[in-house]
């Protein structure tokens, strides 16, 4: 059913076509997994106000928090048949397209977003950004921070070792699944609607993500141990379909680049405003805060980066000289 009512609510495209001269009307939808007043929320209606305001009401942003329109798999197959929705997604997810972007999700590359903001600016990912509108992705907005991902459990985590035999869920994207097996835990890939109940159930055993994505979705009320692993500066990218932008006026989609870096810089501000806030919140449930030495955790995941060999030869050096 929520396949169907997703294609269904795809479908109703308003029109592109516009009289000579005039703005075209136009509206985008935008999906997402978080929860109506997460900071990922609030940034989307951040986006929508602006994309109104200055289009003069003209191109407008509809809104599908918690999952509405259907897990990123399927949202991502509704924008590549060219239909009019934009969806949260990151190079982790991108590397299908392009196995290079994998390398900057990969663990503890960097603990300074705008180090990572800095090389989606670059010529280099320029390049991928042009290879990829070719395989039908267009990129909406690449500066958006979602923030730094840790593990929220059942049980303290304070080494490698403590995840033996626990099963951590991820999103489904080859390098959390790397990452998090090569910590020691099984990897166990579903949408994040699906995490409270498989908590609930004990289907897993703890989730990584963002402390405000952690919160937000009430994931701590199932886990009580938060352990600040740190192991992912999660740097995110909005993406839709090039069938739908390549139809839509200059002008419009210029309107939504501009507008969505104009989020994409408010992402950043929530981000570094709320995570002590939650954790704070938290902790006032009843959730035990670990702060482990990273290390070991570091040196358990540096064998990830050895396990892309479609990579172009030489590309983490690269990424690592540029990162300085």
């Amino acid at each position: 059913m929520k396949r169907f009512l997703a294609s269904a609510l795809a479908a109703c495209v308003l029109s592109i076509g516009a009289a000579s001269g005039a703005m075209a009307k136009t509206e985008i939808m935008v999906a997402y997994e978080n929860n109506p007043g997460e900071p990922l929320d609030r940034v989307m209606h951040h986006w929508a106000d602006l994309l109104k305001e200055k289009s003069k009401g003209e191109v407008t942003l509809k809104l599908f928090p918690s999952s509405q329109l259907g897990a990123k798999k399927d949202v991502m197959e509704q924008a590549m048949m060219g239909m009019n929705v934009i969806t949260l997604s990151d190079v982790g997810f991108l590397q299908d397209y392009d196995p290079d972007l994998g390398v900057l999700f990969g663990p503890y590359l960097t603990d300074d977003p705008q180090k990572l903001f800095k090389i989606y600016e670059s010529d280099w990912f320029k390049k991928k950004d042009e290879a990829l509108r070719k395989k039908g992705v267009h990129i909406v907005m690449s500066n958006y921070l979602y923030g730094v991902r840790h593990i929220l459990a059942k049980k303290p985590i304070n080494t490698p070792e403590d995840l033996k035999g626990m099963k951590i869920r991820v999103p489904n994207n080859v390098m959390q699944i790397k990452t998090i097996e090569a910590m020691g835990a099984t990897a166990t890939p579903m949408p994040l609607g699906e995490v409270y109940p498989a908590l609930t159930t004990g289907l897993i055993d703890g989730v990584e993500n963002p402390i405000s994505v952690l919160y937000g979705a009430k994931l701590h009320e199932q886990a009580k141990y938060l352990s600040l692993v740190g192991y992912l500066t999660n740097t995110s990218v909005w993406v839709g379909g090039e069938a739908f932008f390549s139809k839509l006026p200059a002008d419009v989609v210029k309107m939504v680049h501009e507008t969505g870096y104009e989020a994409g810089l408010y992402s950043q501000k929530l981000a570094a405003e709320q995570d002590a806030e939650f954790i704070e919140k938290m902790k006032a449930s009843g959730v035990t805060v670990i702060q482990p030495d990273p290390a070991p955790f570091r040196e358990a995941t540096k064998v990830v980066y050895t396990q892309f060999p479609k990579w172009s030869a030489g590309l983490y050096e690269q990424i690592q000289k540029d990162l300085k």
